[in-house]
């Protein structure tokens, strides 16, 4: 027996009338209770302490045979101990509540529940100061939870439900509206990568938030040999509009150049690569495969023609540069892991990102540079092709080694400016440009899915010939793995028309 019932009965002596006064031992005539304490009038009066044959116990305040006043109550079957206010054998009003499983709460109490305004401290050490209703938090109130999270607002039958800002520990913030505990409404959403989100929230996830990347233009881009262009991106959400509520992502442009086996008896791309510089091919969705190629801009500083000759020369990597960007307000994003490209390769130039603004974001002035050391274009011209005749087969150069755009074959080209010029920009060719989402960390945890553009990169003047394999020359065979074969017909520069194109 136990609960405020068991006291009452423990207030009314059975049997005889108890007329002492003072101070005196009384027990029950069931042995369940025993009171030792003051009387007064026959009633446990003042200071007093009843004892439970379960090992539970009051002590404290008696008025007219009532524990009423301040007090301690400990319950043996549960080893909760509330310490404060009594009436008619409840706590009500404030008090300490001490639970055996762990934590505490201080606070107002009616009839033995927490009721109104108090502080709890729960068995995990999450902390919640605000209201509560039957026991649960309920109205406005503030909680730290264990890991660091902070919430601020409405809640509803412990569930945060109704208008609240939460502060999360790596830095994020949302304030909006919640229901059954999560994000539910118009909120808004700083996110710690930098992206941020306003809108509508459906069962704590963004209804308008971009799930896809798409490049803007023709399916297949034509850019002028050497000549800066733009690129420009979306996010798109799944029903193809525009996720215009989001801003901040980080997105990385990178390149590929492709790659090709003409035959099996041979091995013959519009580049050699070195043995200690073979790259891991990566997958396109245009049906073949490619390797990285660099992508930079001249007003970020990328070394002039002669600076990138004898950067190649000296085999060394290229210099890493930016497109025109404030790495410093990225918090690190130039520094994305590897794996942004297939394959896990590191891109070229991993600062060329971009932030989005509403759901659009824009590389200006994007150039394919020359191509990177290690990476060695054939230059079969016309001369080149004359004197073929008068060489054995499978040896189209002397000593077996093919020519370089920086060494160009003896006697085929004037030494100067037009040299330097092909050897600062890429070679007309089959090329893919990639976007990836660098965001970091993710946006609620998901990186969007990378997006590809099918690029060629055409001859820059009608009167240039392109650097092509010529028509009835036997291939080179090289022995090593190459990349992107030359289109065997001469191409003109070309627009790039700005209609929208999802990869």
């Amino acid at each position: 027996m136990d609960g405020p019932a068991a006291d009452r009965r423990a207030h009314e002596p059975t049997g005889r009338l108890w007329a002492a006064e003072g101070y005196g031992v009384y027990v029950y005539p069931n042995s369940f209770f025993r009171y030792e304490g003051e009387w007064k009038g026959g009633r446990k009066h003042g200071h007093g302490k009843l004892l439970f044959k379960d090992g539970s116990y009051y002590e404290g305040a008696f008025v007219d045979g009532e524990i009423t006043g301040e007090g301690r109550r400990h319950w043996a079957w549960s080893g909760d101990t509330f310490s404060g206010q009594f009436v008619l054998g409840e706590p009500q009003g404030y008090g300490v509540m001490e639970y055996k499983t762990g934590g505490c709460y201080e606070g107002e109490v009616s009839h033995g529940v927490r009721e109104g305004h108090g502080f709890l401290v729960d068995r995990d050490r999450q902390v919640y100061q605000g209201s509560f209703h039957d026991n649960k938090r309920h109205g406005p109130g503030q909680m730290l939870f264990k890991n660091g999270d902070k919430y601020d607002g409405d809640w509803v039958r412990d569930q945060r439900q109704g208008h609240g800002v939460l502060r999360c520990a790596d830095g994020s913030t949302y304030e909006g509206q919640w229901h059954s505990d999560v994000f539910s409404g118009l909120g808004s959403m700083a996110h710690c990568s930098g992206v941020t989100y306003y809108g509508l929230w459906i069962n704590g996830h963004p209804a308008e938030q971009a799930t896809r990347i798409a490049i803007l233009g023709p399916e297949v881009m034509e850019v002028a040999q050497g000549s800066p262009f733009s690129v420009n991106v979306q996010l798109l959400q799944d029903h193809g509009e525009i996720a215009k509520s989001e801003s901040g992502r980080v997105l990385h442009i990178s390149a590929g150049v492709r790659y090709v086996q003409l035959s099996a008896y041979s091995e013959v791309s519009f580049f050699k690569v070195d043995r200690d510089n073979q790259e891991t091919l990566m997958q396109t969705p245009f049906g073949f495969e490619c390797i990285p190629y660099p992508v930079s801009s001249p007003a970020a500083g990328v070394p002039g023609p002669r600076a990138a000759k004898r950067g190649a020369e000296a085999d060394v990597p290229l210099p890493r540069r930016d497109l025109e960007l404030d790495l410093g307000a990225l918090h690190g994003q130039e520094d994305t892991p590897g794996g942004l490209l297939a394959g896990g390769h590191t891109p070229h130039c991993p600062g060329a990102c971009r932030r989005v603004d509403q759901g659009c974001a824009e590389f200006t002035d994007v150039l394919l540079g020359p191509p990177p050391p290690g990476y060695h274009p054939f230059l079969f011209l016309d001369s080149l092709h004359k004197k073929a005749g008068s060489r054995s087969r499978g040896g189209l150069h002397p000593r077996g080694a093919p020519p370089t755009a920086q060494e160009p074959p003896g006697g085929n080209r004037p030494e100067g400016r037009a040299t330097e010029e092909q050897a600062a920009a890429a070679y007309p060719g089959e090329y893919v440009l990639m976007i990836h989402d660098v965001t970091t960390p993710p946006f609620l945890g998901r990186t969007l899915p990378p997006a590809f553009k099918h690029l060629r990169v055409v001859v820059k003047r009608a009167d240039q010939p392109p650097h092509v394999l010529e028509e009835g020359l036997k291939p080179q065979v090289a022995g090593r793995p190459m990349a992107a074969p030359q289109s065997h017909q001469r191409l003109g520069e070309a627009p790039c028309p700005q209609e929208a194109t999802s990869v």
